[in-house]
């Protein structure tokens, strides 16, 4: 069988953690997830939190060490020269731990959520970020899940309202979305489209079309 590296990506919003946890308890695919890869290198004593400290100052730390992820984000997603800087720091910890996961796939050595072998996909890896940052060579077929920008911005609005109890003002819902490559440009990069403007059961359907194709 050939090994099958699904891009999962999308837009800010847009749905992929929700196709992510369908594909692992559905289909039983091991999910990697950049953005828990994120958190990892900039964890207490890591050398990028370090460079993040020592650009920013120690008011960008919470009381317990770690990174005040509120207040860095409001520091760079309305400044793209701040945002690169961060990103050339975390992305290639993010690529080495993706490479680490196909090496440790090829070699048998990861199996899915349930132990056993998927006669599926061999392995998703999740990236918001799949384009920007330039990682689509570790993939062999790219799934962009789209939605509206109006379902984008209340998406967004509700998370942050859940996350941390605050109201994410239109500016600010806007800075986030625009930090990224827009919907309409990832999709014309896609293998797979996953439309979710309806409800989940129709969002599973094409889940379901484009792991069986």
């Amino acid at each position: 069988m050939i090994m099958r590296l699904i891009g999962l990506t999308g837009g800010i919003g847009t749905g992929k953690t929700t196709v992510s946890n369908y594909l692992a308890t559905t289909y039983q695919i091991p999910i990697w997830d950049a953005d828990l890869y994120a958190r990892e290198a900039v964890k207490p004593g890591s050398s990028v939190l370090q460079q993040i400290v020592d650009r920013y100052g120690r008011d960008i730390l919470l009381y317990d060490g770690n990174l005040n992820r509120q207040k860095l984000a409001s520091l760079i997603f309305s400044n793209s020269s701040e945002r690169t800087w961060l990103e050339q720091r975390i992305h290639p910890f993010v690529r080495d731990c993706f490479v680490h996961n196909i090496q440790q796939l090829k070699a048998g050595k990861i199996p899915t959520p349930d132990g056993n072998p998927s006669p599926y996909a061999d392995g998703v890896l999740a990236i918001p970020l799949l384009f920007e940052a330039e990682m689509t060579d570790l993939v062999t077929e790219i799934w962009v899940v789209y939605c509206s920008i109006e379902q984008q911005y209340l998406r967004l609005i509700e998370r942050e309202k859940i996350d941390s109890g605050r109201n994410l003002t239109q500016e600010e819902a806007e800075a986030k979305i625009n930090s990224q490559m827009s919907l309409e440009a990832k999709c014309q990069r896609a293998d797979i489209i996953l439309y979710n403007s309806s409800t989940p059961s129709e969002l599973f359907k094409q889940v379901d079309a484009a792991i069986q194709r």
